[in-house]
């Protein structure tokens, strides 16, 4: 077994194509942290190759899509090579009539939803960046966004996974199945892993018809408890809508958003539905660009920290007064999203330490009423702080998978909850 970085190099230029490996640049650091190699296997029994060959000299993996969500979790506590999946990029099977799709991990989320196009269907979710962001990626990182309100969360949408372990085996569960690896449910554990566990090579979904129609409405309120009082009547109502979100920033009125799809005729007869229960509020019509709202909270996110955050769908407006409140004592900057099902994200500016006890009270407070609170981005200059706080009950059964499925701790060491 080659034991140094060049003997381990000319191992995986016997694997992989010559333009398929070279030498990392500052491009490719992790969260400030440099590797040394970045390697682009043109297949998944390449990438389990060298990814087994890695794991045998104790070498630490990155593995990389698009990149669009690399900086999300705590630094690497090492980062020697990248694993891109971006030549595994095909849709290797979509099975119209059965709505479902097979894809390889580095392919782009759009452009999977250009492939399902072309039978009026698609993946029912709504990522960010889904003109960079893989299906790998996505997965990872467990980005479903605002259509979860309707089709569920990804976990519900996923029924197979393709992985490659540490070890180099080549592990599938669920459908399209070569072999399953006894005991896991595959797709759900490695969705929102962060790439500890395995990496994704392949993924089935099940698909749904594509709206050729869609309608959003919103409104607008003047205090937080009448918007959440209805955000609560539309959740109890027969109205079948497929996103429900608020938007809230410093000194602007918080805004409930309602996506509605379907045909015309169904469209209309919800909208009058809603505008029943909304009386004497005024509903108006607004473009579909606000349900890219998450996504535009992380414009020039260099200067501010991102957080996602979820609390129970009841507290949504008690939660609202709280970023409110604290942001105010730290004389932030903010604004944020907030899904009906309770997941949002938050964007704050202010000065660094400011912005660390921000973050601190925000933290304790969400984890004191049940919920969660993980820092997606933070300013270089902004002192440390873990990304994900308190693991709760689950940790020492998270080790145990890791330690079962990654027992050298070969892939994105220390970068997910509990320093795993």
């Amino acid at each position: 077994m080659p034991t140094t970085l060049p003997d381990l190099e000319h191992e995986f230029r016997a694997i992989l194509a010559p333009d398929s490996i070279r030498s990392a640049t500052e491009a490719d650091a992790v969260s400030g942290i440099q590797p040394r190699l970045v390697l682009e296997p043109n297949d998944q029994q390449q990438l389990a190759a060298v990814l087994r060959l890695a794991n045998e000299a104790n070498l630490t993996i990155v593995p990389r899509g698009g990149g669009s969500k690399l900086s999300w979790g705590n630094p690497p506590s090492r980062a020697d090579m990248i694993l891109s999946t971006t030549r595994l990029n095909k849709v290797v099977e979509h099975v119209w009539a059965d709505l479902t799709v097979s894809v390889e991990a580095g392919c782009t989320f759009q452009n999977l939803q250009s492939a399902l196009a072309q039978h009026s269907q698609r993946l029912a979710l709504d990522p960010l960046w889904p003109d960079t962001a893989t299906i790998g990626g996505v997965l990872s990182t467990n980005d479903s966004g605002s259509l979860r309100m309707r089709f569920g969360p990804l976990r519900d949408l996923i029924i197979g996974v393709t992985v490659a372990l540490p070890d180099g085996t080549l592990a599938s569960s669920g459908g399209k199945v070569v072999k399953n690896v006894a005991g896991y449910d595959l797709p759900k554990l490695v969705t929102g892993a962060l790439g500890t566990l395995g990496v994704i090579t392949r993924a089935v979904f099940r698909v749904h018809p594509l709206q050729r129609n869609t309608r959003t409405l919103s409104v607008s309120f003047a205090e937080l408890e009448k918007m959440q009082r209805f955000l609560l009547a539309v959740q109890d109502s027969q109205l079948a809508h497929s996103a429900l979100q608020a938007r809230i920033a410093k000194e602007v009125e918080p805004v409930l958003d309602i996506l509605f799809e379907g045909t015309e005729a169904g469209i209309d007869a919800q909208e009058a539905q809603l505008r029943a229960i909304a009386r004497p509020v005024n509903v108006f019509e607004n473009p579909s660009t606000v349900w890219a709202a998450s996504q535009d909270l992380w414009n020039s996110r260099d200067s501010a920290a991102l957080a996602k955050f979820s609390t129970l769908p009841a507290a949504i407006a008690r939660t609202m007064e709280a970023v409110r409140r604290t942001a105010t004592s730290c004389e932030a900057r903010w604004k944020l999203a907030i899904q009906a099902t309770g997941i949002g994200m938050l964007r704050l500016e202010a000065q660094p330490e400011n912005l660390h006890a921000c973050l601190s009270e925000l933290r304790h407070d969400l984890e004191s009423a049940g919920g969660s609170f993980v820092i997606h981005h933070r300013p270089a200059s902004m002192p440390p702080l873990d990304a994900w706080g308190q693991p709760g009950d689950a940790l020492p059964l998270m080790r145990a998978v890791k330690k079962q499925l990654d027992p050298r701790n070969t892939l994105n060491p220390g970068r997910f909850v509990g320093g795993i």
